[in-house]
């Protein structure tokens, strides 16, 4: 009935022989017996990229789900907190005693930075000495008031990331120590660092000489004694976090100019980092309830955006030099939270990845093996001489 027997073929010959051979019928992709096919080397380095590919995939997608995926939500910030912390290291090319530190906010108060943070005299050179050697040694490049390098750039974009935010954060948050004077050396800098703690609310932190800016009963300084080049170690709000780097980290600003004035405006963004389920709990809580805010996977601080407009200023009583940091902060919340998909999800789109690898090496095999087999026959009728044409009937 279907041709077999007119040919004088074995049906049975096609077939796997056995009692169970009857199921076959209800197969509906039946397969090739084999030893009709034939292996070749080029269909086994295909099956080796393949699978070569299949597995960079999966490991690909293995390690996406596993550092979880970001994503960033803006709200008003629900609540009122009164407080804010700002920490700071910079050196300053002036003696201490010359030199005065104050905040003054919106809120009418004025604090008296200088009693709250901690001096130490110390040498510029060693300071610039320090700066080179970092440098050298491959850390996070300093940055000029006119230029920022790209590697700098690209550390500032790391540390916006959660899990690197979260590693950093478990590190020790001293203030790390300074480099030791030489024996007689003698100090023509201050090294003003610490922490205090602020309203939360616009304000202006201020370096001035003694004598200008403030009524007091000491003597005013010199104005040839004016030296406002600085370097700035680090510049954040919130809690002390060292290793991560902030838009005003390992800045160096100089002047050759005694009467100078430094400016520096800073936008404040409260930011919340969070990993796990518990993110958007820590983002509807108000800003005094630091335990919902606080834990192992949660990190509360503050970002800020910095620009800077510094000049030479006319010396006359109306004008005060210095370096002045006037910060706004920004009535937003930002929650940076990282989250993981569940494991069924991982596994669909591994295989899908795979499947759709097959599919396409399948596809790929095929065209290859066609683009080979007519380029052969193109080089056999040329070397046999065979000419190609049109062929004419008798």
């Amino acid at each position: 009935m279907n041709g077999i027997d007119s040919k004088g073929l074995d049906e049975d010959a096609f077939g796997d022989k056995g009692n169970l051979s009857g199921l076959k019928t209800f197969d509906a992709f039946p397969k090739t017996k084999t030893s009709y096919t034939t292996p070749t080397r080029r269909g086994g380095q295909w099956t080796v990229l393949i699978l070569l590919i299949c597995w960079v995939f999966s490991l690909h997608e293995l390690k996406t789900w596993w550092k979880g995926t970001e994503h960033h939500h803006f709200s008003v910030e629900k609540g009122v907190s009164h407080d804010l912390q700002l920490n700071l290291d910079i050196v300053v090319n002036m003696p201490c005693e010359g030199l005065r530190i104050n905040i003054q906010d919106a809120a009418g108060d004025r604090i008296l930075a200088g009693d709250k943070l901690r001096h130490e005299d110390t040498s510029w050179m060693l300071w610039m000495q320090k700066r080179n050697y970092e440098i050298h040694d491959g850390q996070h490049e300093y940055q000029t008031l006119n230029h920022e390098g790209g590697d700098r750039l690209s550390a500032q974009e790391e540390d916006v990331h959660v899990h690197h935010v979260l590693g950093e954060a478990r590190h020790s948050r001293k203030f790390p120590k300074g480099p030791r004077m030489r024996w007689g050396e003698v100090p023509d800098a201050c090294r003003i660092y610490g922490s205090l703690e602020g309203n939360k609310v616009q304000g202006d932190f201020h370096i001035t000489a003694r004598g200008h800016g403030y009524r007091e009963f000491a003597p005013h300084l010199d104005h040839n004694a004016f030296n406002f080049s600085h370097m700035i170690t680090e510049l954040s709000f919130g809690p002390h976090y060292p290793s991560l780097l902030n838009p005003l980290d390992k800045t160096i600003a100089e002047s050759d100019s005694h009467y100078y004035k430094f400016q520096y405006f800073l936008s404040v963004v409260p930011t919340l980092y969070a990993n796990g389920k518990g993110a958007l709990d820590a983002y509807t809580a108000a800003p005094g309830d630091k335990a919902a805010r606080s834990g192992r996977n949660k990190v509360f601080t503050n970002q800020y955006a910095a620009t800077s407009q510094s000049g030479t200023i006319p010396e006359n009583p109306y004008t005060v030099p210095g370096i002045f940091f006037k910060y706004n902060i920004e009535p937003i919340l930002l929650l940076i939270s990282e989250e993981r998909t569940g494991f069924l999800t991982l596994l669909i789109r591994i295989i899908n990845t795979i499947s759709g690898v097959l599919v396409t090496g399948g596809w790929l095999y095929q065209m290859s093996g066609w683009a080979v087999e007519v380029v052969g026959r193109r080089r056999r009728a040329r070397s046999e001489g065979v000419l190609t044409g049109k062929s004419y009937s008798d």
